[in-house]
């Protein structure tokens, strides 16, 4: 099996897609810090991470969207302090994510222009 730029894309387009939504997670167990019953919520990147050596279920995982929103039962109540250093992890993973992204639409520009 070989590997391009479009199974790259797709795979950092995904990790994308779950940062986005792992930020929302995040930002909703900030805002909900003071309501009662609430559980933290975050995102499982295991699940994807693991998939994301075959291409269809690559693929598959690109059309359905990621889903790997948990409820973290194990916490009783949500610290600030945590929850903010795991936004900035996230904002790292989401600079890395972007450069990537641009590194891949790079090469692909080198293509088209070398095949010109």
């Amino acid at each position: 099996m070989s590997f391009t730029s479009l199974d790259s894309m797709g795979k950092t387009s995904l990790m994308l897609d779950l940062i986005s939504q792992r930020q929302r997670a995040l930002g909703a167990n900030i805002a909900n810090v003071d309501t009662p019953g609430y559980v933290r919520r975050d995102i499982d990147f295991s699940q994807y991470l693991g998939s994301m050596n075959s291409p269809i279920e690559t693929k598959l995982s690109s059309a359905l969207g990621p889903s790997g929103v948990i409820e973290d039962r194990t916490k009783q109540e949500i610290d600030i302090a945590e929850e903010l250093a795991e936004i900035q992890k996230n904002s790292i993973m989401y600079t890395m994510a972007t450069r990537r992204m641009s590194k891949i639409i790079t090469e692909m520009k080198t293509v088209l222009n070398v095949g010109k």
